[in-house]
């Protein structure tokens, strides 16, 4: 089911300050707080209000989101991130709610702590973010495209789960940090007790000593693999778009979650068409006496049907025209931009006797003409 437009849910024109937005969600909180409205429809409203106002208030998200529309949020922001950052203190404080006023209140109450952000324990490591250059064709950024790529990358070992450690046995808590992954040494100075902390010698942060290794990842939890992953390219990416998949980079090691993976779209150069945004520019070559004449001619477009394009009477060589909404889709789904194509206007090297009689007579007749 597609979803609602941020604009739209929170009823704010697409040109709103950010004061105008806090306002106008301030106003829906309230109505739709599950602390006030005891309507089972009243929370998953609080949700959805909450969400807009997450991405619509961050100057970044709102960017992102008025040039690509949901496609570019959904894809580059995992859920816990879309509302990191968000500021919803001023507005709860005060007015009688049963909870603190960060990000974390906010999402953990609502949302659920859906990847343990900022809450893994120290021995926890989040996996690297993996980068992919896709090269397609301007045919597929206008069509949108579904396809398969393969991405070598760590995933956690299927024989362990994870732990390192053979099946049957469990890593044991390390004896010299206690599972913490950390080492404290405190010393007193002239000014006050100093303590120093860094990672634990013997099981170098994991918090764990596992004895028996996992024959298959050899301890390391993590394992090779190429993984054939679904990728979804929404119609009217540009050069250069970047698509955010969640959690599908490098595997994290002790449990950490995993990293993500940046799409960069690389588009082919077109022998007929040259993009510029949301438009697009050809060359059409027309004859001298349909310049001279005008009349209507076909033009092929991008979408493989026949445009109508009026040549008016006396068009110049180098003139340019439109064909509207013939050019590529937005990518928020708001429309086309346009197909502009500059006249050529052919000048034949061969000329049988009959046209060299008829130019030659209009040569003379635009003479007298003058």
């Amino acid at each position: 089911m597609a979803k609602q437009d941020y604009y739209d849910i929170l009823g704010v024109k697409k040109d709103a300050s950010k004061a105008e937005i806090k306002k106008a969600y301030r106003k829906l909180a309230l109505k739709y707080h599950p602390d006030k409205n005891p309507d089972k429809a009243a929370e998953e409203k609080f949700k959805e209000i909450s969400e807009a106002y997450a991405v619509l208030y961050d100057d970044e998200k709102r960017k992102l989101y008025d040039q690509y529309g949901h496609a570019g949020i959904d894809q580059r922001y995992s859920y816990e991130d879309i509302f990191r950052g968000a500021d919803f203190g001023d507005i709860f404080r005060g007015r009688g709610f049963d909870f603190g006023f960060g990000f974390d209140d906010i999402f953990e109450r609502f949302f659920g702590n859906r990847s343990g952000f900022n809450r893994q324990s120290p021995q926890r490591r989040r996996g690297m973010d993996l980068r992919y250059d896709i090269e397609i064709s301007l045919e597929d950024a206008y069509n949108g495209l579904d396809t398969e790529i393969n991405v070598p990358r760590t995933e956690t070992c299927d024989n362990c789960n994870g732990s390192g450690a053979k099946p049957g046995t469990n890593p044991k808590t390390c004896s010299q940090c206690n599972g913490t992954g950390q080492s404290r040494q405190s010393r007193r100075t002239a000014f006050g007790m100093f303590t120093q902390i860094s990672t634990c010698p013997k099981c170098h942060g994991d918090g764990t000593i596992i004895k028996d290794y996992c024959p298959k990842c050899n301890g390391k939890g993590i394992i090779q693999r190429t993984r054939s992953i679904e990728l979804k390219i929404p119609k009217g990416v540009d050069d250069g778009s970047q698509l955010r998949l969640s959690g599908e980079g490098e595997a994290g090691s002790s449990s950490g979650s995993n990293g993500d993976l940046y799409i960069v779209i690389h588009i082919k150069k077109h022998p007929k068409y040259n993009r510029r945004g949301s438009n697009l520019h050809m060359v059409r070559e027309v004859s001298f006496p349909e310049a001279a004449l005008g009349g209507k001619i076909d033009v092929e477009t991008l979408d493989g049907t026949l445009g109508s394009l009026k040549i008016p009477e006396g068009t110049q060589n180098g003139d340019i025209l439109k064909i509207k909404n013939k050019g590529m889709p937005e990518i928020h789904g708001r429309g086309f931009g346009d197909l502009y194509i500059e006249i050529h206007i052919t000048i034949p090297k061969k000329l049988s006797r009959r046209s060299k009689k008829l130019l030659e007579e209009l040569k003379d007749e635009l003479k007298n003409t003058d």
